[in-house]
């Protein structure tokens, strides 16, 4: 089956890279636009029309949005490439709710690290440093969130790796020194090339929100 399949990202976005991840995990060919999110394109804008936002993958023709919805479809899709959830319902119900936790929490409290200050950026750095000990005890000793196996999780947390050093550095915090064993396993996922080729530079991400602070007035 000839599939046409095309991502509308922006390169620093979190989500973004989870989509990138999966199809290079599943050895999938696609077209990669990148979206101007200060000037929305026509395409995003109709694929998209309720949230209006990135990513948006189109399989055919067909929109499919939101990032852990595009990962859970493109393993149903090409189940018959490496999978990304278990196999045992239980273990793929377990691999969601952490999935869900990564995506509730992480990304909105990250901003208040390095978008906010004083007492609230304060209280969202010790807020993400829990969410992280949190997250680094349920990997605990395994090589990934599934044991040996790479998934769903790995897929929705490494993302903010590249994210990591911004948080640190705006937060005046060391997630070596708060999250060691979260870090190694942070670098265990940099060893496999669907992450290492999908997440840019953390120094770049770091100046990107500089400049976005800029933009939006926050310093």
């Amino acid at each position: 089956m000839g599939d046409e399949v095309v991502l509308l990202d922006f390169w620093p976005s979190p989500f973004g890279m989870r989509v990138r991840i999966a199809l290079k995990e599943k050895g999938i060919d696609y077209e990669y636009k990148e979206e101007n999110l200060s000037n929305k394109s026509p395409l995003l804008l109709k694929m998209n029309p309720i949230h209006k936002q990135i990513p948006v993958l189109i399989h055919n023709g067909k929109p499919v949005c939101e990032s852990l919805i595009i990962v859970h479809y493109i393993d149903e899709v090409w189940k018959d490439k490496t999978p990304l959830l278990p196999s045992h319902p239980y273990e793929r119900a377990h691999a969601r709710f952490w999935a869900d936790y990564v995506d509730k929490k992480i990304y909105s409290t990250g901003r208040l690290v390095w978008g906010a200050k004083g007492e609230v950026q304060e209280a969202a750095k010790k807020e993400l440093i829990q969410c992280f000990k949190l997250l680094e005890r349920e990997v605990g000793d395994k090589n990934f969130f599934g044991g040996d196996q790479f998934g769903l999780v790995d897929i929705a947390l490494i993302p903010f790796y590249s994210w990591f050093y911004a948080l640190e550095t705006c937060g005046n915090f060391s997630m070596i020194h708060e999250c060691p064993k979260l870090v190694e396993w942070a670098k265990r996922c940099m060893k496999r090339e669907s992450v290492s080729t999908s997440l840019p530079d953390q120094y770049k991400v770091y100046d990107f929100i500089l400049e976005l602070k800029k933009k939006l007035e926050l310093d």
